[in-house]
């Protein structure tokens, strides 16, 4: 090989040598808005993930539904169009139908039940269940306990649920909960609420305070009760193919990035809950407390919904749920 070659030669090993690995982007999409505390909590998860993988592997987020709505996003990541999403439970039962067990009625006194069964045996069977359907479930933050407000009358009494038209989330078991104790539900998307209030087109809605709050609905809502009817999870899951592909060492950055940032979410998540329902009262809702006599009646007459979902779920799941949240 002559001196002009061998130059050549030596330049291209250098260029080769010298050109960096190409950092891989990961998209997750979602449609909590940017304010609220697992958008937050998604963003941290980025950072962490990047700082892990010395920037091999991007986290790019999209809250608010920049990559489409719920139902959108989850086909997304089952597709593998994106890579991830963190999303309402119920969004998925459609999918994943065990995933329903864990929304009973009146099933956790508190979050510290709701957490320590889904971070136990009911989240490792969930977990396999989500894998099947093509899904990897990285964590489970807090959406919270959820509560009825509408612009009829304050809830008191069993009977003030009687022909209220009730925005809930697609989920059956949900649905059925509010046929159970008299009121007429209406699954919708939550984009369309707000407008749906203000129209008059529904009476009400239910959700975490959080929620109520930073969509606005006192705005358009006057009577705010403590229903705590389900209490909700969020879901950070991304597509199962695109993980496994992953090296060992990035999946074990996404899952301790993941770890840390549930952690901090369910910490802010209670502060927020907090702190929403004041400012909600502060705003001029009519806040109403639900007695515990009625707490109980409600219970009563939405314990056929439990038995119900028995027929189209594994019943075991169900009994481990109650189990768990019993003890």
């Amino acid at each position: 090989m002559n001196l002009k070659n061998t130059c050549i030669s030596a330049l291209a090993a250098l260029c080769i040598t010298a050109t960096p690995a190409l950092a891989e982007t990961l998209r997750i999409g979602g449609n909590f808005p940017v304010e609220h505390s697992s958008s937050k909590a998604i963003g941290m998860f980025a950072e962490a993930v990047a700082k892990a993988t010395s920037g091999d592997l991007e986290i790019a987020s999209f809250p608010a539904m920049q990559l489409g709505g719920a139902k959108e996003n989850v086909d997304q990541v089952r597709t593998g169009v994106i890579f991830g999403t963190w999303i309402g439970t119920a969004y998925l039962s459609r999918t994943v139908p065990e995933l329903e067990a864990v929304s009973l009625p009146f099933a956790y006194p508190d979050r510290e039940t709701a957490f320590k069964v889904i971070d136990g045996e009911v989240g490792d069977i969930l977990s396999e269940k989500l894998a099947e359907h093509g899904f990897v479930a990285l964590g489970w933050m807090e959406l919270g306990s959820r509560n009825v407000t509408n612009n009829t009358r304050p809830i008191e009494k069993v009977e003030d649920f009687k022909g209220l038209k009730i925005r809930l989330q697609p989920n059956e078991t949900h649905l059925a909960t509010f046929r159970a104790i008299g009121a007429n539900p209406v699954s919708m998307g939550i984009s369309e609420v707000y407008s749906a209030l203000q129209q008059g087109v529904l009476d009400g809605q239910e959700n975490p305070y959080s929620i109520i709050k930073s969509r606005q609905f006192e705005e358009v809502q006057t009577y705010l009760s403590d229903t705590n009817h389900f209490f909700d999870y969020i879901a950070l899951v991304v597509n199962k193919r695109k993980f496994d592909r992953l090296t060992a060492e990035q999946q074990t950055a996404l899952r301790e990035a993941a770890a840390e940032a549930v952690a901090w979410q369910r910490a802010q998540a209670a502060a927020e809950d907090e702190a929403s329902r004041g400012q909600l009262v502060e705003a001029g809702m009519v806040f109403t407390a639900i007695p515990d006599d009625v707490r109980g009646q409600l219970r009563e007459l939405t314990a056929p919904v439990v038995d119900e979902l028995k027929n189209r779920i594994d019943p075991a799941i169900i009994d481990t749920v109650l189990e768990q949240a019993a003890n």
